[in-house]
């Protein structure tokens, strides 16, 4: 039996929701802290840390505020955990971390399995998301650059 591609990208919709509401379920219950890609979220801890270990960083970073105040900030999508430690080596917190798009204010074009994302609040800009199709992605990452580029030179001067 041979499944079409319309069927198939439908399976595809079907799982990803699917995941994607599991996933809101466990954030919402506190099984899994979650924090949106390019997003920041304050975590405040009972007692003061010594130690904080991220499983992988490349995910989710963290920034120390104070020995009871961190940053989670996310990197890119998947799930990971964080562990923080105090001076005795106790364990103070030893959660899942999963990181997941953020689609407020965002449009996403679909031509066939090529993707493009703009950020709207409230005009349509082009954005640099995980996903996208890669011509575009580059494109938008380099006129970025060039001006990050041209504001830096004009503040030397």
């Amino acid at each position: 039996m041979t499944t079409s591609p319309c069927r198939i990208r439908l399976l595809l919709v079907l799982a990803a929701l699917t995941l994607a509401a599991g996933g809101a379920r466990a954030a919402d219950t506190g099984d899994v802290l979650g924090v949106a890609v390019d997003h920041a979220r304050i975590l405040e801890i009972d007692r003061p840390a010594a130690t904080v270990i991220v499983g992988n960083p490349a995910i989710v970073d963290i920034e120390v505020l104070s020995s009871e105040r961190l940053v989670l900030t996310g990197k890119s999508y998947g799930i990971t955990n964080v562990v923080i430690l105090d001076a005795g080596g106790q364990t103070i917190l030893d959660e899942q971390v999963a990181v997941q798009s953020f689609e407020a204010s965002t449009v996403r074009v679909y031509r066939q399995a090529n993707r493009i994302t703009y950020a709207c609040a409230p005009k349509c800009e082009p954005t640099v998301t995980i996903g996208d199709n890669p011509d575009s992605f580059m494109q938008a990452t380099q006129q970025y650059a060039t001006r990050q580029q041209m504001a830096a030179d004009a503040a030397k001067r």
